[in-house]
């Protein structure tokens, strides 16, 4: 069996329903399960609908409306019979929302969450089913909720394993076209989870383990894998193969190729990953499997933009020891800042960071109390893996170096424009 994953910008609209209709008609669909995440934006606009439901806000009627409406308007565009029965379950999904909306007793947040932005993927799985049927694509809509069990940590569930292997091996019909949601779970008592950051890709990765499948195709509007975001670096290069670990290295230093987690259970059973464009399908893409780390063979460029640089030394210029690293790293995680470069000599210690949630001026001043401390606002974190002069080079042009460090084959540069 094969696994097919799309996202959101493949779906967004009823003509990208009709091209993913043409992809699986040129690359087939034979023994493949299909896997379908929310429809464009709608994550973002039910996260409105709770925001509001939380608030008490008098536009959460309003919020609600707006994504019926959106979705509303792909199913007209798609279907001429407005007797068709998607209309019907569609509306029933809506339905349920508004059921749980108005009879829900829990004020955890996180659960609210996971129960809510879940109609955004069981809706758009809907309608593409309801599609393909009436184009005469005959295909199994799966509820995934009934093969991937997870513990109760909503938003950012554990797997059960042993369960969900059990349910997915036993259950899903091969030798047919199968559709089910990307992201959700549930939990021992049947509420819906979500699997966290990149959770459809992971689905895809759950499915293709349990059932010892041939490979995992991620669709995308880019033509693979590049060496570089093309936002910010010239004449980006298509990596026709990386291998497990590269892949792994890369998202660990910010790129965002594929998760680690989504690549741990293919790289178990050496199940090979895809990354291809469902704009040109026919095209070889990106192969992410066992073998050559990269090929070709160049300079891999990642960028995190708007990241700060802490230097931090100590009052009475003793050293810098393991308790006061310790304590530091403490302060970070309860501030929730995310330390992406570390270097340190006998009395200071610099720490490039990302600062997400805005925390950094409550923790500079438990810090200032223990170190003198200073800081550079705005920086960019450039990580190069298989670097050379000229990559080194393109990075540093024009820019202020703060910060340089070199591990094996991969530097890091944190620079000022």
């Amino acid at each position: 069996m094969k696994l097919f994953k799309f996202g959101g910008a493949s779906v967004k609209d009823a003509n990208g329903i009709k091209n993913v209709f043409d992809v699986l008609q040129k690359v087939g669909y034979e023994n493949v399960l299909v896997i379908i995440s929310a429809m464009g934006k709608t994550t973002n606009a039910l996260e409105v609908v709770i925001k509001n439901y939380f608030e008490k806000s008098e536009e959460l009627q309003e919020s609600i409306q707006e994504v019926k409406k959106y979705h509303l308007q792909i199913i007209m565009e798609l279907f001429e019979d407005d007797k068709n029965p998607v209309f019907k379950a569609v509306n029933q999904h809506f339905e349920d929302m508004d059921y749980f909306l108005s009879h829900n007793k829990s004020p955890n947040y996180n659960f609210v969450y996971d129960q809510i932005v879940s109609y955004g993927e069981l809706i758009s799985t809907t309608i593409v089913s309801h599609y393909f049927n009436s184009c005469g694509l005959k295909n199994n809509w799966l509820d995934v909720r009934n093969f991937i069990k997870t513990d109760t940590t909503y938003r950012d569930a554990t797997v059960d394993w042993d369960q969900t292997l059990e349910l997915i091996s036993k259950n899903v019909k091969r030798k047919t076209l199968n559709i089910t949601q990307g992201f959700l779970g549930a939990d021992p008592n049947n509420f819906t989870t979500t699997l966290g950051r990149e959770g459809s890709d992971y689905t895809a990765a759950i499915f293709a383990y349990c059932l010892n499948a041939e490979s995992v195709t991620i669709w995308k509007d880019v033509p693979g894998v590049l060496n570089a975001d093309p936002r910010y670096f010239e004449n980006a290069i298509l990596l026709n193969q990386i291998s497990y670990r590269e892949a792994i290295e890369l998202a660990f230093y910010g790129a965002t190729v594929i998760h680690p987690k989504t690549l741990q259970p293919l790289q178990r059973k050496e199940i090979p990953l895809f990354v291809k464009s469902f704009l040109n399908p026919l095209l070889p893409g990106t192969s992410v499997s066992k073998g050559a780390d990269l090929v070709p063979q160049t300079p891999c460029f990642i960028v995190k933009k708007n990241q700060l640089l802490i230097s931090l030394s100590s009052i009475d210029f003793s050293f810098i020891m393991e308790e006061h690293i310790s304590e530091i790293f403490r302060l970070f995680h309860e501030y929730q800042i995310k330390v992406s470069l570390i270097q340190n000599s006998a009395i200071s210690f610099s720490v490039c960071v990302e600062d997400k949630f805005n925390h950094f001026n409550e923790l500079k001043s438990l810090l200032s109390k223990r170190f003198q401390i200073s800081w550079h606002e705005n920086v960019s974190l450039f990580t190069i893996r298989h670097f050379n002069e000229n990559a080194i080079k393109i990075v540093e042009t024009d820019k202020t170096v703060l910060v340089k460090q070199i591990l094996g084959d991969t530097i890091q540069i944190v620079t000022k424009e």
